[in-house]
């Protein structure tokens, strides 16, 4: 029997949490237009409708670096203490409006200080711009807590750095870390001082990995370098044959570790064929804990409503499938276990039961 079509509407209520979120792939589009025009940066177009398209279309190539290009206009309205606090905050907002309960936003500071302000400014303002939209949120009656990921970029030198920020500011609002960037070419490896430096501080990380390169680019994030998620994930498919886990795969399941999924992201990339023969329901149907993620929400079109849209019209996935990603996202973040517990157990699943 097929199961009931879901509306959007429901969808769009139900209670989210995402995992995997950057902050300069997130921008509202007329944002993007007033800020720009404000530092005098140009745009492809300075139509919002139009610009949103434009991002979409350049990140629609299958090919990972030219979609990490895109990024040049929304980082260049994000080098002003004014850009970082309004995009912050919008960020917040826009993610509560979207039903999310939950969220960890990411990015890395040192793509932020071409306007002069120093790498403590940039996580300062942003934290600051994140708090006001937490306020907003919760007095319009849909609070989200966010928490932030600092990320190193890691084909550039500054990878210890960001590191010593995730530790400055574990206690103000930064709850974990991350390295982004060209994935090929760049393996984790290169910067494992940076890790062990974390696990000596007891930060939380997680790395990108099995998106443009496979099974050793996951193998080094978790073996060599010792991360308690993954961002992306998907080429961990390459390790299952018929349904039979190889030793990595194995180790992921059997571990929990969270796979950090974001469909959209994966097939503008070229990671992934469709919605419906996208490595997630597989993974999922096979006990991996995946979680379910937008990645760039300007770069790719996209909202967790959408994401979760497509996996329902595409991939046949029912409210419990929805139920369990998200369930899995908050067992896996990186906040303390009694504030995941009480967001499953109060907000969560009470959500999920009203859809049920």
């Amino acid at each position: 029997m097929t199961a009931p079509r879901i509306d959007t509407e429901t969808l769009r209520r139900l209670p989210k949490a995402v995992l995997h979120d950057h902050l300069d792939g997130g921008l509202r589009p007329a944002t993007v237009v007033e800020l720009a025009a404000a530092v005098g940066h140009e745009l492809p177009t300075t139509d919002p409708d139009e610009l949103a398209a434009w991002y979409v279309e350049a990140a629609n190539s299958g090919d990972l670096v030219r979609y990490i290009a895109t990024f040049e206009h929304t980082l260049a309205v994000m080098q002003t203490r004014e850009g970082l606090l309004r995009t912050a905050e919008e960020y917040v907002l826009d993610l509560a409006a979207d039903g999310v309960v939950y969220a960890e936003v990411r990015y890395a500071p040192e793509l932020n200080t071409n306007g002069g302000l120093a790498l403590a400014e940039v996580v300062e303002t942003v934290q600051e711009g994140l708090a006001v939209g937490m306020a907003k949120a919760a007095a319009a009656g849909t609070p989200v807590r966010v928490g932030t990921l600092l990320c190193g970029m890691r084909m550039f030198d500054r990878v210890r750095e960001a590191a010593d920020l995730a530790v400055a500011y574990r206690d103000a609002g930064v709850v974990g870390f991350d390295i982004a960037g060209a994935e090929d070419g760049f393996p984790p490896a290169d910067h494992l001082a940076a890790f062990e430096h974390l696990r000596r501080e007891s930060v939380p990380f997680t790395i990108h990995a099995g998106e443009a390169h496979g099974l050793p680019s996951i193998h080094q994030a978790l073996q060599v370098c010792g991360a308690q998620r993954i961002g992306h994930g998907v080429r961990l498919t390459e390790d299952i044959v018929d349904g039979k886990l190889g030793r990595l795969a194995s180790w992921v399941r059997d571990r929990r570790i969270a796979l950090e999924m974001c469909p959209t992201s994966n097939l503008q990339t070229g990671c992934a064929t469709s919605i419906a023969e996208h490595p997630i329901t597989a993974l999922k149907d096979l006990g991996f804990r995946v979680t379910l993620n937008t990645d760039n929400r300007l770069v790719s079109g996209t909202t967790m409503t959408r994401e979760m849209s497509l996996l329902v019209e595409e991939a046949g996935w029912t409210v419990e499938d929805l139920r369990t990603v998200t369930v899995n996202a908050l067992k896996s973040a990186f906040v303390p276990f009694d504030e995941r517990n009480a967001l499953i157990e109060d907000v969560v699943l009470p959500g999920y039961a009203s859809a049920l």
